[in-house]
């Protein structure tokens, strides 16, 4: 089922604009992204063919079950209590019985936990990118010969180094164990012997071992860093998998604003912090922000990186003066939310007649 066929078959009861536009931090530039509830009909709700959202391709309009979405409010994850605090103006269709999900039996003191750990991911993400920014990775793969030292006058140097000081081929050298020694092994050249090499493949993640005859002598030690070369093939993987990902409009916006870290993941985060403390101390959801100035001076990327995570670090004590002081409760009240789903569903059911 498609999002399209739930409008056209009267089983949405909630669509909404979501996001900037929501929140009143939209420009010229922004997109038009929509959430939603809908409600199964009842032959696949209480069928085998449940389904707890639906979204389109770009993942821009997502649209949530009524009971999967109930679910969500009951743990209190924010983009669900915003979707159902959405603000008149971004209100596409709310259909009446909707009216009946109060908020004083949603939200609770669970927020300081929700909201608090969706900002330090934006937090983490920033200061992921930030990473990425400053430290590129070639999109030539390293090979372990990267990550292998050999002694070598009374030190070490790189195994590539090596190799070209002594004019040899990796294919021409032959390795063995050595005992007690982690990860150390000998290291033998001769070009008529053919040994296995250092390497089978450009590709390889380990090093090779050869049969190495008695007689042969060793001409030094060879240490495979093989953490540091997991650790490089996991960061080369994400590294390139963001590069394939990324918002090419917010890599752009972040190379011209020149802070290096994604100026609009640290804009969430100090709206979403505001807006737990605004739940602490209302208990109320504001989603639209009356501090629009402030929070786009942030996306432009006015502040310093280290300045705005002293900011949030005040802003989240903040927050946990105001729910130590809150008198919300410290979690919702899971049964009367259950109720509430029920005589929802009941409702819309027996003005369905096509759903029995």
């Amino acid at each position: 089922m498609t999002i399209e066929e739930l409008r056209q078959k009267g089983l949405v009861v909630l669509e909404c604009i979501s996001g900037s536009k929501a929140y009143g931090l939209d420009t010229p530039s922004s997109d038009t992204d929509l959430k939603g509830v809908f409600v199964l009909p009842k032959s696949d709700y209480y069928g085998l063919d449940y389904v707890q959202q639906i979204n389109n391709s770009s993942n821009d309009e997502v649209f949530y079950e009524l009971g999967r979405f109930m679910d969500l409010l009951s743990v209190n994850n924010p983009n669900i209590l915003e979707l159902l605090n959405t603000p008149p103006h971004a209100i596409l269709y709310k259909h009446p019985f909707m009216d009946a999900i109060r908020p004083e039996i949603i939200l609770s003191k669970l927020c300081r936990e929700t909201f608090g750990r969706f900002a330090y991911a934006q937090i983490r993400k920033a200061k992921g990118l930030k990473k990425k920014i400053l430290n590129p990775i070639d999109v030539q793969r390293k090979t372990i010969l990267s990550f292998c030292y050999v002694s070598y006058n009374n030190g070490s140097v790189s195994l590539p180094k090596f190799l070209e000081l002594k004019g040899w081929l990796q294919e021409d050298c032959g390795l063995v164990n050595v005992s007690n020694m982690k990860d150390v092994y000998g290291l033998y050249h001769a070009k008529n012997l053919q040994y296995s090499g250092i390497m089978s493949s450009e590709e390889a993640n380990e090093v090779c071992l050869s049969t190495i005859p008695k007689d042969q002598k060793q001409e030094a030690l060879l240490y495979f860093g093989r953490e540091a070369y997991s650790s490089y093939c996991k960061e080369y993987r994400e590294y390139w998998e963001w590069v394939s990902k990324r918002n090419e409009v917010r890599y752009e916006n972040t190379q011209q604003h020149g802070k290096n870290y994604d100026a609009k993941n640290m804009m969430h985060v100090f709206r979403l912090l505001d807006m737990a403390i605004e739940i602490a101390q209302t208990q109320q959801v504001n989603v639209l922000r009356s501090n629009r100035d402030f929070l786009l001076h942030i996306k432009e990327g006015h502040y310093e990186y280290k300045e705005l995570l002293k900011m949030a670090e005040y802003k989240q004590q903040e927050m946990e003066v105001a729910f130590e002081a809150s008198m919300l409760p410290a979690s919702p009240n899971r049964l009367s939310i259950s109720r509430m789903t029920y005589e929802i569903r009941e409702k819309f059911y027996n003005l369905q007649p096509f759903n029995h």
